[in-house]
């Protein structure tokens, strides 16, 4: 383990922020070469406490308190949305002529929670359409603002009955995801041992708006590793934004590993680049290029640009446009985000990918890295309409100081204001 004086703090490494000429290499071994000793202090300290306790003693540390203080700004900034330039452009969202009924099913499911709860759980787990606690969510191990009820304080009935919405509210495969996601965190609690910190219930959960076959409605699922944000408008389905991870994501067997196909995909991609094409995709050499300009890389976020908090965030397109790429470069770009839409029921995933469609030559895709799998790396497919984002990072939990395969974020938004379906919701707004 490097010295104190080489952290930011306990956990968060500066060697993960620091530019190196030299490649990155990813590390030949299982992510259990990179397990702590149980007796380490980086793991002692926090046993035997509860999730509360431990966000306590994280509140503590002077880098995570002045970066509490930047995220609560950003939060309490009036929603804008994604965009490139710091202009949201219009139009590009539209809202359904009709009412698609939503499913039976979900609302049923819906109204079971809602009728298991008692009045105070209610009060806690609802909440109006357009309530700002929809941009409280994020995605650390430690609570920051508690929206909704946690998962572990309930009752396994009322915890099924709220994974019954989730589950009636995305597709099989799309679920499967997101309940692996939720039990690679429980994972992650055993081999650490600390299964208070971190289960595959640390979860807080809410509703917006009141669950009906027409109208607006949605749910909200974030904690570890895991953040979802559900809302049909009208019967159309938003799943944004979302941020999926894993540390660790491939694990020997153990669990299945949860982005493997897509980043074969996306390095298959990256491999099919001519030289002309790669020197303008592959924007840094190395997920650590010297050549970053400051404050490109963060301790927490490493590259990623759109996690917890960058509801507002303008992010320049940078890379290659999608339209300089043959058809079959583009068939594999569009894999990859049929792959991030996959949490999406169809016809729904469908009617997005048909706007994601619809922009193909408005989008770039950014690399960071190797493009052979060789080492770890980050890329960006960027369009007016979607965001997706894949990066690997250094550890957390495990003490790789460097970025590995086996830890890794996702993020996915729709840029232009229709996170949280606002765009939407302003459209249905309008027409009552």
């Amino acid at each position: 383990m490097n010295n104190e004086n080489e952290d930011i703090d306990g956990f968060f490494s500066a060697a993960r922020v620091t530019g190196q000429q030299e490649a990155v290499e990813l590390p030949q071994d299982s992510f259990r070469a990179h397990l702590y000793d149980l007796d380490d202090p980086v793991l002692a300290g926090s046993r035997g406490v509860d999730y509360e306790q431990f966000a306590e003693d994280r509140y503590s540390a002077p880098f995570l308190q002045e970066l509490l203080a930047y995220w609560d700004g950003l939060y309490r900034e009036p929603f804008v949305g994604i965009t490139a330039d710091g202009v949201v452009r219009e139009g590009l969202y539209e809202l359904p002529d009709v009412d698609v009924p939503t499913d039976p099913s979900l609302v049923a499911a819906a109204e079971r929670v809602l009728g298991l709860l008692t009045a105070e759980q209610r009060e806690q787990f609802c909440h109006p359409i357009d309530a700002p606690e929809w941009r409280a969510w994020s995605n650390p191990e430690f609570v920051i603002y508690r929206v909704g009820l946690r998962l572990e304080t309930l009752s396994a009935e009322v915890v099924d009955a709220m994974l019954d919405v989730v589950r009636s509210s995305l597709s099989p495969a799309g679920y499967e995801r997101v309940a692996e996601a939720m039990a690679l965190n429980g994972f992650l609690g055993e081999l650490v041992d600390l299964p208070a910190v971190m289960n595959d219930r640390s979860y807080w959960f809410s509703f917006f708006g009141t669950p009906s076959a027409e109208g607006a409605w949605g749910w909200q699922l974030f904690g570890h590793h895991v953040a979802l944000n559900f809302v049909t408008v009208r019967g159309r389905h938003i799943i944004a934004p979302v941020f999926l991870g894993a540390e660790p994501a491939l694990s020997d067997g153990a669990r299945p590993p949860l982005f493997d196909a897509r980043e074969q995909v996306a390095i298959e991609l990256a491999e099919s680049l001519t030289d002309e094409q790669r020197e303008k995709a592959v924007v840094y050499s190395s997920v650590l290029d010297p050549a970053m300009p400051e404050g490109r890389l963060h301790p927490a976020d490493e590259r990623h640009v759109a996690g917890a908090f960058r509801d507002n965030r303008v992010v320049p397109y940078e890379g290659i446009p999608v339209r300089e790429l043959t058809d079959r470069q583009r068939g594999l770009l569009r894999t990859v985000i049929e792959d991030f839409f996959l949490l999406l029921v169809e016809p729904q995933r469908e009617l997005t990918l048909r706007d994601f469609d619809g922009h193909m030559d408005e989008t770039w895709l950014s690399w960071y890295g190797a493009t052979d799998g060789s080492q770890p790396f980050y890329f960006r497919i960027q369009s007016p309409v979607v965001m997706a984002e894949l990066d690997h990072h250094a550890g957390v939990w495990l003490s790789n100081r460097l970025p590995a395969r086996f830890h890794v974020h996702t993020t996915l938004r729709l840029p232009n204001g229709n996170d949280y379906g606002k765009a939407l919701l302003a459209q249905m707004a309008e027409r009552t």
